[in-house]
């Protein structure tokens, strides 16, 4: 693939956020990891190439643009604001080795209290400039599944579990299965807790760990093992809400049909009735747009709203074309007692000039 057309591409498409009235912007390559490993622990290193500066300590290649982006905002932008940006990302492609770990990608972010009217603002954008290359969009909402687990009738200690792993499907699936009673509890752990001295033959300690640090989780989890299972009918509610797959008007009705019995989600499934009103007014066609509640969580963790993919139907080898999503939380995290509604969305403009080759186009179309 030739590199001169990827940046050419990717710099088209910036010219076109910044003409929607965004501000261009970069971000330096290395990035710290104390950030990034403080929002999403330890497993970033799964995902990032992190390595260490003799000065500045642990160094990330930088993964995305957003985390930097909301970083310069909360410090120094006023609001409402735009910025659009285009650069090399690097991510480890361990479980997917056959994909590029170096790739440019182009972006827009949106920070405005006007949450409905900037989701529909974001998608309509990407979904106008990504319209000659015959993608299918799809959308989530992270922020209905979030909603149905704090609504849990559980510990405080098992929903922050459960959060925790919202963007981890596996071991979300593990920890409700164990919750509820599904899975029994592993054989190592219960001999573990059936001990009257955990730490009795446990040898010398050799990690970062105290024994008063490792006693304390034991005794965390005789608590969590005490606690009572969750109900069938909360466990089958989830399992319901994780399997709404439809066209959006469907999936709202569906979904308001489990909020009955969960009202727990029902301010997050009205906030989506009042995305796809916003939807429509932005001209998108929303009855045969794509609904599926387990869209995006498998994605950087600080999606936790609204969230979107527009992928080619020919080359499902392929990750998404372009992704986007709300990130409130995120503003919350680095705002330092600030925060403001956020979304944005980025388009990989390597894989648009393949399609561009692939269909005969010139590398402005689509631009």
């Amino acid at each position: 693939m030739s590199l001169p057309l990827i940046r050419a591409k990717a710099e088209a498409l910036k010219a076109r956020f910044a003409a929607s009235g965004a501000a261009p912007v970069d971000c330096a390559v290395l990035q710290p990891a104390e950030i990034l490993l403080d929002l999403y622990g330890e497993d970033v290193r799964t995902r990032a190439f992190v390595t260490t500066d003799p000065v500045r300590g642990e160094v990330v290649l930088r993964p995305d643009f957003t985390v930097p982006v909301v970083q310069m905002h909360m410090a120094e932008g006023a609001e409402p604001a735009r910025y659009t940006y285009a650069g090399e990302v690097f991510r480890r492609q361990e479980a997917h080795p056959e994909r590029a770990s170096e790739y440019f990608q182009v972006g827009y972010e949106v920070f405005d209290r006007n949450g409905a009217a900037a989701d529909a603002e974001v998608f309509a954008l990407f979904a106008e400039v990504l319209e000659p290359y015959g993608l299918r969009p799809v959308t989530g909402d992270i922020g209905i599944l979030t909603a149905a687990v704090q609504g849990l009738d559980t510990s405080a200690a098992r929903r922050a579990a459960l959060m925790r792993h919202i963007w981890r499907p596996r071991r979300f699936r593990a920890l409700l299965d164990r919750y509820s009673g599904r899975a029994p509890m592993p054989a190592s752990r219960a001999a573990l807790l059936a001990a009257s001295d955990p730490m009795a033959g446990a040898g010398p300690m050799i990690g970062l760990r105290s024994e008063a640090e490792i006693r304390q989780r034991v005794e965390l989890l005789r608590l969590d093992a005490e606690e009572p299972t969750l109900s069938a009918e909360q466990v089958t509610l989830i399992d319901a809400l994780m399997r709404v797959s439809e066209a959006c008007p469907y999936a709202l009705e569906r979904m308001r049909d489990i909020a009955v019995d969960m009202p727990a989600i029902a301010p997050a499934v009205e906030a989506y009735d009042a995305r796809c009103e916003a939807l429509a007014a932005r001209g998108v066609d929303v009855a045969r747009l794509a609904f599926d509640a387990g869209y995006g969580r498998s994605s950087m963790e600080y999606y936790d709203g609204f969230v979107f993919g527009f992928i080619c139907p020919q080359r499902p080898d392929w990750p998404p074309v372009a992704t986007g999503g709300r990130y409130d939380a995120l503003t919350r995290q680095l705002g330092q007692g600030r925060e403001i509604p956020a979304v944005g969305a980025v388009i990989r403009p390597g894989l648009l000039v393949e399609l561009d080759a692939r269909d005969g186009r010139g590398p402005e179309v689509g631009a």
